[in-house]
This record gives C-alpha cells, sequence and structure tokens, in this order.
C-alpha cells in the first residue's frame, strides 16, 4: 500500500469566495452557499458530506460579503433557549448538525478571485504536511453512500490524488477538467488511472469523456506545485494544472466514477432540477409535489 495511502484525510478545504453572479439579484446580500435547497443551505450538504467521510477540520477559502455563512455555523443561543422553552426537540435536534465545535472550523480570505487553484493554495498553511480533500459546495450530489466516503475508502488502497469524474457529452467536455486515463486504462471500473489532466479542453481534443466535479483527494505537493502560481485556462490559477504537474512527477493519480448523481447548483436550472429531485425524495413532501407536477404536465400537454 502507498505510503500516502496510510494516512487518514482528515482536513477539508471548501471554495466559497465567488459571488454567485447568475443568482442576481439573490446574491447581492446572501452568499450563494447559503441559498436552500428544499430547507437546507448548499453548504450544509457539503458539511454533511464532509462529516460522513471522516472529515474533522473545515476550511472555508472565503471573501468579503460572506458573513452570513460564518454565522450560519455558530449556535444561536436565544433560537435554541425559545425552541427549548416551547418543547421542540425535533428541531433543536435538526439545530445541531448547523453547530460547528471550536477550533473545527476556519476562515481564510481569498482577497482576489484567480481561480480555484489559488483558493486551495490560500489554506495551504493550515494543511501542511497532510492530504486533504477539497469539496465544491455548488456540486450537490445525491448518492446513498456519501459521494466523498465513496472516494476516501477507495483512497485507501491507491493513495496519491484522487478526482471524482463522470461521463459528459462532446458538446459538454470543453466546460470541465477532463481525465486523460493511462495507456491501457480501464475505464468502465470506479477507479481509472490517469496520464493526464486538461482543463476546459477545445471542442473535439478532449482525451476522454470523463470529467472531473467538484471532489478531490489530494495531496501536500499539490500545494507546492500552486506555489508557482502558473495561469492556466482563463487567465486563472488553475487546480487541475497543479494536479496534472503531480502526474508529469509521477505522483499516482485517479479518477473515481461515484455511484450518485450529481447536480450542478451553480447553475439555476441544475438548482432547480436538484430542488425538485430532493423534496421528491422527501416523504412528508412527494405526494403533494407529485401531484402539482402532474397537474403542470397535463396543463402543458392540453395547450400543445
Amino acid at each position: 500500500m502507498p505510503r500516502s495511502a496510510k494516512q487518514k484525510v482528515t482536513k477539508a478545504i471548501f471554495p466559497v469566495a465567488g459571488l454567485g453572479t447568475r443568482f442576481l439579484p439573490a446574491t447581492k446580500s446572501v452568499p450563494k452557499e447559503i441559498m436552500t435547497l428544499v430547507d437546507r443551505p448548499l453548504v450544509q450538504y457539503a458539511i454533511d458530506e464532509a462529516r460522513a467521510a471522516g472529515i474533522k477540520e473545515f476550511i472555508f477559502v472565503t471573501s468579503r460579503g460572506k458573513g452570513a455563512l460564518e454565522d450560519y455555523f455558530d449556535h444561536a443561543p436565544a433560537l435554541e433557549q425559545e425552541l427549548r422553552k416551547k418543547g421542540k426537540d425535533a428541531l433543536l435536534e435538526v439545530l445541531k448538525d448547523t453547530n460547528m465545535d471550536s477550533g473545527a472550523i476556519a476562515y481564510i480570505r481569498q482577497h482576489k478571485a484567480l481561480g480555484l487553484g489559488h483558493a486551495v493554495w490560500c489554506a495551504r498553511r493550515l494543511i501542511a504536511n497532510e492530504p486533504f480533500a477539497v469539496i465544491l459546495p455548488d456540486d450537490v450530489i445525491a448518492a446513498e453512500k456519501p459521494c466523498l466516503q465513496q472516494m476516501v475508502e477507495a483512497y485507501a488502497e491507491t493513495g496519491g490524488n484522487m478526482v471524482a469524474t463522470m461521463e459528459a457529452s462532446p458538446e459538454q467536455t470543453s466546460s470541465y477538467g477532463v481525465l486523460d486515463p493511462s495507456a491501457g486504462a480501464s475505464i468502465s471500473g470506479a477507479v481509472v488511472a490517469a496520464r493526464g489532466m486538461v482543463e476546459k479542453p477545445a471542442p473535439g481534443t478532449a482525451p476522454s469523456n470523463l470529467a472531473v466535479i467538484g471532489r478531490y483527494i489530494l495531496g501536500p505537493s499539490v500545494l507546492r506545485n500552486l506555489n508557482q502560481m502558473k495561469q492556466g485556462a482563463g487567465g486563472e490559477i488553475q487546480l487541475t494544472d497543479a494536479i496534472a504537474e503531480d502526474i508529469a512527477a509521477a505522483v499516482p493519480t485517479h479518477g473515481f466514477r461515484f455511484k450518485g448523481e450529481r447536480y450542478d447548483c451553480g447553475s439555476k436550472a441544475g438548482f432547480l432540477q436538484a430542488t425538485v429531485a430532493f423534496a421528491l425524495s422527501r416523504p412528508e413532501l412527494r405526494e403533494d409535489l407529485m401531484g402539482y407536477i402532474s397537474k403542470v404536465a397535463q396543463v402543458d400537454k392540453a395547450a400543445e
């Protein structure tokens, strides 16, 4: 077993410095990460997934105007006291998942929007010389076993670096980092060995249809690569490029084809799709919502 596989992944970086301009005007005063998917903010889904994978230290890379995000994880004594007084124990239990222990959460400022790689680099001093996870809250994944937990279990066998991947159509690959599988590597199994990664390849040039999405397990060497501050696609410092440098230096790197459904909640359409999917998965909401959807569908069909 590779030496790095013996180190448990207990730290996770959450890059949340983006302005969320696609959701204006809502994000003028509300950080995108605390916009609610049914009744929980996006960031809560990410936190719950990280906890299930054994993460103990949560590092948020933020920017100006994210105070509401920081407040979300604070205890709310007045609210808790009121719920306790009214005997609303079930709601008190719900609040417990939103609270973070002292010292478990840290906030780092990214003062300039220089790309995902730069956001991850901002947290380097809190990572030191350990493997770490990166979770993008915009990517919400519905899965029986949380995606990062699946990856941590696979990482225990492979070590090195690991990125979550999903199949993308040829028209979509130019919007993602794309895995370049090793020669002869099977791309039908869960774990795919990589010989390279390409950020936003030009249409028709993608090395595979395996797009990298917002879950990573990385070694500290990726942070050292980011120290070079090399600009990549879009003039930004790309995390994909730093991982590709590790591959060139013979650091084992794998794509992981997770089991689950990914929703791009950084887009309005993806956010709405996730809202419907997660609401339908809730027994107390499913019947009413299905009735409404059927009614709307019938009206649309009659109008055709």
